[in-house]
């Protein structure tokens, strides 16, 4: 269904996004096994995936519609004074985006795992301690666990 509402260059993107989203998801996952490692909390991978997905959007971008994609450069409306220096923080925005979205993905992924790792040693170290108070850590052990699947 999903394809059927796209031409040609648009089922290639469709497939090479839902592939990049269940590899992510599945590397993601990984993270909920003990003492397993996840591939998405180093910066480098997050790298690796971003900017070749961002260089082929830019490039078709450029190729297909040069015109559109040049307008985006600069806003309309600007006044004259101001059009080389917006110009250039533009050019400065697109170019940094790929690593703004690597080290977003990289911070959510390794705050959520560090979050779940400082609750359950937490739980472990309580559980001789105090009966009821373990039981709430797990429980929001449990919830942040959900948590993490369902993001």
């Amino acid at each position: 269904q999903m394809m059927a509402m796209h031409n040609t260059q648009g089922r290639t993107w469709s497939l090479m996004l839902v592939s990049l989203i269940i590899f992510i998801a599945t590397t993601n996952l990984l993270g909920l096994l003990p003492h397993s490692f996840t591939p998405t909390t180093q910066l480098s991978m997050n790298l690796a995936m971003a900017i070749p997905l961002w260089a082929g959007a830019v490039i078709m971008g450029f190729r297909s519609k040069i015109k559109n994609a040049l307008a985006h450069f600069l806003p309309q409306g600007t006044p004259t004074p101001l059009i080389p220096m917006l110009v250039i923080i533009e050019t400065i925005s697109l170019l940094i985006q790929p690593m703004a979205l690597a080290v977003r993905l990289t911070a959510n992924i390794t705050a959520g795992h560090l979050l779940m790792h400082l609750i359950g040693s937490a739980t472990l170290a309580m559980s001789t301690i105090n009966l009821p108070s373990t039981l709430i850590i797990f429980t929001i052990l449990i919830l942040l666990t959900i948590l993490e699947i369902a993001v």
